[in-house]
């Protein structure tokens, strides 16, 4: 009777099971993460975003003062023991306000990017996938929006249908369509022709099951990149229409709204703007930091 397990069998599984780790740890997703943990860079941008996160998520507990608490005996203060930001012309802890603002710049300006991604990356799948009339519709429709800059474009918006943070989402999340949407799809057009989306087309798979499961998987990683350049991009448009005085109203501390707050005080009492823009600057090269290295982790060739 023949055995069942010899010593050729034995060399066989230790041999394979040898490359299946081998190819385990060398996948393409590990050695993405190398790349992007050997970044310098990249790493200082991923330790600022964690520091703010944590500040989003207990800035409660942080802030040493109620934010909308007046003082009027501790007026325009300059930074000391008690007030480390100091105050503003309403005796109001600016420390408090800067960290409680942290809170409203980075979760408004993920909304409006997601509302932007959700809109215009739908259309700029539309649009590649399909091709022919539907694409030359959809980009002709963006080109008409594009011709208008961003920023004018979500002023006009919110002009029209009035200030608030819902209002504010739109109205930048149509700002960013344009980009999002061509973006996209070009993002398809790399994928778009692969054996793997004419496979699952020849076998009968629904259109929606091809762009869900196989065409959107496999251009991810390119869109991941462009979103989170964009996050900084997003924060600061929020910042400058509360900055002019659109979107965010007071007394919410958000830090477009402190600028717009201390830019009359300036001389007197700078530190009602210096640290608003301080949070502001850090927060967007803390995300260019990022994805620049999350580029070229994700795609060394473009590095």
């Amino acid at each position: 009777m023949a055995k069942l397990y010899t010593p050729a069998m034995e060399a066989f599984n230790k041999k394979y099971n040898t490359q299946k780790k081998k190819s385990r740890v060398n996948s393409p997703f590990r050695a993405a993460m190398r790349r992007l943990f050997r970044n310098k860079t990249a790493i200082v941008g991923m330790a600022i975003i964690a520091f703010l996160v944590l500040i989003v998520i207990f800035a409660d507990l942080i802030a040493p003062y109620e934010y909308q608490v007046q003082n009027f005996r501790e007026q325009s203060l300059k930074p000391c023991r008690e007030h480390p930001f100091g105050t503003d012309a309403l005796g109001r802890d600016m420390f408090s306000r800067v960290v409680i603002g942290a809170r409203y710049s980075l979760c408004i300006g993920l909304l409006c990017l997601f509302a932007g991604v959700c809109i215009g990356g739908l259309l700029g799948v539309i649009a590649g996938y399909f091709g022919g009339r539907v694409d030359n519709t959809i980009m002709r429709i963006m080109d008409v929006f594009q011709a208008i800059p961003g920023i004018m474009l979500t002023i006009a918006i919110v002009a029209a249908i009035g200030n608030g943070i819902p209002q504010l989402v739109f109205a930048m999340s149509i700002g960013q369509m344009t980009s999002m949407s061509k973006s996209w799809r070009a993002a398809v057009f790399t994928v778009k022709g692969s054996d793997y989306i004419e496979s699952s087309r020849a076998i009968g798979a629904s259109e929606a099951h091809i762009i869900v499961r196989h065409l959107v998987p496999n251009f991810l990683g390119i869109v991941i990149i462009g979103m989170v350049s964009g996050i900084g991009g997003a924060i600061m448009g929020v910042s400058s229409l509360a900055y002019l005085g659109l979107g965010i109203q007071p007394p919410t501390p958000e830090w477009g709204a402190l600028l717009s707050a201390g830019k009359d005080y300036i001389r007197t009492s700078p530190h009602m703007v210096l640290f608003p823009g301080i949070a502001i600057a850090i927060t967007v090269i803390a995300f260019t930091m990022f994805g620049q290295g999350l580029r070229d982790a994700l795609d060394p060739k473009l590095k």
